[in-house]
């Protein structure tokens, strides 16, 4: 009886990889060995930069609401600071939305943090 080495688990496993690597360019999508190599880098850039897009969309948030401070004579710090003294509890995203779809929302917002900061 022929000795078999992994035989089925192996395949499976071949499979899997080869299926997570479709698309890739030339032998990244076709060859087990290289296919693997390009998966585990993907798979590092994948989790890195879904890190990296929390901070990329904190920044933007953080801009706009900078943006939208400009007009009213108050820095963007500082319309932080009176909002967390104001004990209102609203992050970034939902001012930044405010800002360019609300202005007027926006506005008290920052009349709230004017009063606090007084």
């Amino acid at each position: 009886m022929p000795r078999v080495r992994y035989g089925v688990a192996r395949h499976r496993k071949q499979k899997r990889i080869l299926k997570k690597a479709r698309g890739f360019f030339g032998a990244g999508s076709r060859q087990y060995k290289t296919a693997r190599q390009s998966i585990v880098r993907s798979e590092v850039f994948a989790t890195r930069d879904r890190r990296n897009r929390k901070r990329m969309y904190r920044r933007l948030w953080i801009t706009r609401i900078s943006a939208a401070c400009q007009g009213t004579d108050l820095s963007y710090s500082r319309f932080i600071h009176g909002l967390k003294k104001a004990n209102v509890d609203l992050d970034r995203k939902m001012i930044s939305e405010l800002a360019i779809r609300n202005p007027e929302a926006f506005s008290s917002l920052v009349g709230i943090a004017r009063g606090a900061l007084s």
